[in-house]
């Protein structure tokens, strides 16, 4: 009975090829892809898509800078599980929209991503957010202080409103060496500049 279900000996060749050469080329395209980079907390490694080089530099230039990376704010801290699991779901989702050029103009954070954000934001500030002081010079913080996201009033903590690669530019950081171009200007732009 179990002769029937196992394939044939003359299969074991090229299935052992096939099932090696697909192997070899998922570990190709981690390797290409930088993907145990991710693993880490490093913030140069959120800049291995271009698309998010001016949230980086905008960090890079905050005062959160030195206190808190990428992954303190955008990564859930409740269990180590977690952690990853949201990671690898964010990463895939983020590889899938690069690799398929669908990047919005306007990077925005999905819902999920609020409320790690402002979950990591209560985390870190707990004593501001119930800083029975506070209460007394700002208005309505008693009654706002956990109804609302804290980005609605710190608007500029730390990427700032202003997030644009003209306003930015790739002038303030180097890019990461897989993506170091020798000449940013474009060969028509070079043209019209002759005109």
């Amino acid at each position: 009975m179990l002769k029937k279900i196992t394939p044939p000996d003359e299969w074991l060749l090229p299935v052992t090829v096939l099932v090696g050469m697909i192997v070899g080329l998922g570990f190709y395209i981690l390797h290409l892809s930088q993907a145990t980079y991710y693993l880490f907390d490093d913030p140069k490694t959120c800049i291995n898509c271009h698309v998010m080089t001016t949230e980086y530099i905008t960090w890079n230039h905050s005062s959160h800078r030195n206190v808190a990376t990428c992954n303190d704010c955008h990564v859930p801290h409740d269990n180590v599980l977690n952690k990853y699991y949201f990671k690898a779901k964010d990463g895939l989702y983020h590889a899938s929209v690069y690799t398929l050029r669908l990047e919005p103009q306007a990077i925005t954070m999905r819902e999920p991503s609020k409320k790690v954000v402002q979950n990591n934001c209560i985390r870190c500030h707990q004593g501001q957010v119930t800083d029975a002081k506070m209460i007394s010079w700002v208005a309505s913080h008693k009654e706002s202080r956990l109804d609302r996201t804290c980005w609605e009033c710190h608007r500029e903590t730390p990427h700032g409103r202003v997030r644009s690669l003209s306003s930015v530019g790739y002038q303030l950081d180097p890019m990461p060496i897989n993506q170091q171009q020798k000449e940013f200007v474009p060969q028509w732009i070079k043209d019209q500049l002759k005109k």
